[in-house]
């Protein structure tokens, strides 16, 4: 179940995109809107790459070269994936131990529904459950909506979401149409 919540998790981070506030600082906040991802915890992951490298004696397994990963509605694109295997006696080359920590990167981009978040890097700390994605541009993305900065924290426990700008400026573009109720 923590192996499938953990990609539910990044998925759901990337997408935080119910935007708040500008600070004056060259952040802003966002709040998740995790429920409209239709994520589903029993679905099945399935993840496609040219090579995977499983290094039992560092808990790790390394997906490289054309990286896909999908659960339900959501795709995950990178050029290299990293999952850090917990060091409690399962196996990291048949997926049977806790994940500590994803690591993606090469040209990132994560698609669910309407929703996509596009970065160089992210990170995800499953013990914290603290995401980060950054890069020279990172890119969400909600329809005609776009936020743009460099940096993108999400904390999930609480559901709140920093994107810090580029040269301290974030971007956005809010088109007034795109949220009708």
């Amino acid at each position: 179940m923590r192996r499938t919540r953990c990609f539910a998790f990044l998925a759901a981070a990337l997408m935080a995109s119910t935007f708040t506030t500008l600070p004056a600082s060259g952040q802003t906040e966002a709040e998740s809107r995790i429920s409209g991802l239709k994520l589903n915890g029993g679905d099945p992951i399935q993840i496609e790459s040219d090579k995977l490298e499983v290094r039992e004696e560092d808990n790790l397994a390394v997906f490289t070269g054309n990286v896909t990963v999908t659960q339900g509605p959501t795709l995950l694109k990178a050029g290299r994936m990293v999952v850090h295997y917990a060091k409690d006696g399962g196996s990291a080359a048949t997926g049977s131990s806790n994940i500590e920590k994803l690591e993606v990167d090469q040209k990132v981009y994560v698609k669910s529904d309407n929703q996509i978040a596009t970065g160089d890097s992210g990170v995800f700390d499953m013990k914290t459950e603290v995401l980060v994605m950054s890069g020279n541009k990172v890119v969400l993305t909600e329809g005609a909506n776009v936020l743009t900065g460099c940096k993108l924290t999400v904390q999930m426990k609480t559901g709140r979401a920093q994107v810090d700008g580029c040269s301290n400026r974030v971007q956005m573009k809010i088109d007034p149409g795109s949220t009708k109720n």
